[in-house]
């Protein structure tokens, strides 16, 4: 029980943390997106290598490289969270993240589809109702926006993909960042250094408190993802899907409650059904679960009578 108790304040921490990122990304302008893009991927490495380097954990290399199908994953995996990253820092820094919050939100919604899409599984009557009502949010949404709301579906696409991508490469959650950042590492100090040397770099030009900031974001890309992995193996999966509503309820008072952007009654209208959706979702998700236990459960108990 100990142990499960740090695991939901692990989980709790980590979401925490990125439901508060739309506070943060905004102290590093005059720094744009993608130059802040830039050095949380160059940070991130830093960070990263500095915590392996305290746990003396390096065993795990040379097994990786001799895996080219995994390197691979990983490589892709960096791909898409580059784009994922990348269009979250936009989305905070340009007065929309409200509508990143629901990236977020519809993002388990996403992830059933791409079950049933991609992995063939059987979705059951509740999460068709769940992920239809999400659909139905979209298009009210997309009346509401007079566009479709491109930042949320890339988001949740984008990361959805990327669970599915670090799934199937199998590699724990700091290793598995390490391989992404290095890979990252090259083209991003290119682009860094390139600003810098054309004069449109802010990293030494804005004091040392402005590059402490940027430093911060590879701190609070790698720190969330390892409090993240120290929960998943600690945590039922059941309650991780409850804890990761954390993050866009957060994010989502941050846009409305700090950043005061406008929320038309039709907007309101169409994050409801999302809600909605997600209610559903998880009360299938948690009877599901419970049913499961039962069985297990019911079945120990056989074994324990018939030996």
């Amino acid at each position: 029980m100990p142990d499960l108790r740090r695991g939901v304040l692990f989980g709790i921490a980590a979401y925490t943390l990125w439901g508060l990122f739309p506070l943060y990304w905004p102290l590093l302008k005059p720094s744009g997106a993608v130059e802040i893009l830039a050095h949380r991927m160059v940070w991130s490495l830093v960070v990263v290598a500095a915590v392996l380097a305290v746990r003396r954990h390096w065993s795990w290399i040379r097994p990786l490289v001799r895996q080219p199908a995994k390197l691979g994953l990983l490589a892709l995996a960096a791909a898409l969270v580059t784009v994922n990253w990348g269009v979250y820092i936009y989305s905070v820094n340009s007065g929309h993240v409200v509508e990143s919050a629901l990236g977020y939100f519809i993002n388990p919604l996403v992830n059933v589809l791409f079950g049933v899409v991609l992995l063939r599984e059987r979705m059951r009557p509740l999460q068709w109702a769940a992920v239809g009502f999400g659909a139905l949010a979209v298009v009210v949404l997309t009346v509401d926006y007079g566009r479709p709301p491109w930042i949320a579906l890339t988001l949740a696409v984008s990361f959805g993909v990327y669970g599915l991508v670090k799934k199937r490469a199998n590699v724990a959650a700091t290793e598995g960042l390490a391989i992404e950042a290095l890979v990252l590492f090259l083209p991003a100090l290119g682009y860094i250094l390139f600003l810098q040397t054309g004069g449109q770099g802010t990293f030494a030009g804005h004091g040392l408190g402005h590059a402490l900031l940027l430093f911060g974001g590879g701190v609070a890309t790698a720190v969330p993802l390892i409090w993240f992995g120290a929960a998943a193996i600690r945590v039922p999966l059941s309650t991780m899907g409850l804890l990761q509503y954390i993050a866009p309820v957060l994010q989502f008072a941050c846009g409305v409650l700090i950043a005061k952007e406008t929320m038309p009654s039709s907007r309101w209208i169409g994050f409801s059904i999302v809600w909605l959706a997600l209610a559903i979702f998880t009360y299938d998700s948690i009877r599901t679960a419970r049913a499961a236990r039962r069985v297990r459960l019911s079945a120990r108990t056989l074994d324990h009578v018939v030996t």
